[in-house]
């Protein structure tokens, strides 16, 4: 038997800092090894100055990198607005997302983003994504260029490993670099970061 967390609920308010301004996104998020390093080190105490602030919040991780990499100057013109998953989410207030399935398929796809949420157990847009997207058989692993074996008889060609740094892109991979392309572009780049 699981035990759910217990929140306390306090009726004492903090003050909006003055310091530094208060970012929120995604709990998903993709971090340089130069930014991780400031975290860690925080050679001007930034960091650790708003982990403090972040100590007690519900939802930190929807906040407090997106606070520290918006408030370092070395680091605030470095950042991609998007966390690269599709959510169709409900309309106002945009707390929780639907549950996608098939009719979603074609704008999930259409988004190319190489992530997605939220999928029901074993619904049939799971098969779709398998079968259309994957290219991965019921059973099988998803094939990728270091597959060497034969796919005879409904054998699995990822039963024999190949070269495991040979890489292939796929369709997959043209849709992410069409997302990418348009996050870095000029009308979506620049004009979302830290705003």
């Amino acid at each position: 038997m699981t035990k759910k967390s217990d929140v306390f609920w306090i009726t004492q308010r903090r003050s909006v800092p003055t310091a530094f301004k208060l970012f929120t996104g995604s709990a998903w998020m993709v971090l340089s090894r130069p930014f991780i390093d400031y975290c860690i080190w925080g050679w001007d105490n930034l960091p650790r100055t708003i982990l403090m602030y972040y100590a007690n919040f519900i939802s930190s991780p929807e906040g407090y990198f997106h606070t520290v990499i918006c408030n370092a100057q070395e680091f605030r013109n470095t950042t991609v607005n998007s966390d690269i998953h599709f959510i169709s989410w409900d309309n106002p207030p945009k707390q929780h997302p639907h549950y996608l399935t098939l009719s979603d398929m074609a704008t999930m796809v259409d988004s190319n983003a190489p992530f997605a949420r939220k999928f029901h157990p074993n619904d049939p847009v799971l098969d779709k994504v398998d079968a259309e997207l994957l290219f991965r058989k019921p059973g099988m692993l998803v094939p990728g260029g270091w597959c060497a074996g034969q796919s005879i008889n409904e054998s699995d060609p990822c039963s024999v490993v190949g070269n495991t740094t040979f890489l292939r892109p796929g369709p997959g991979a043209v849709r992410f670099q069409r997302l990418m392309e348009s996050l870095l572009s000029k009308e979506n780049f620049r004009p979302r970061q830290c705003k």
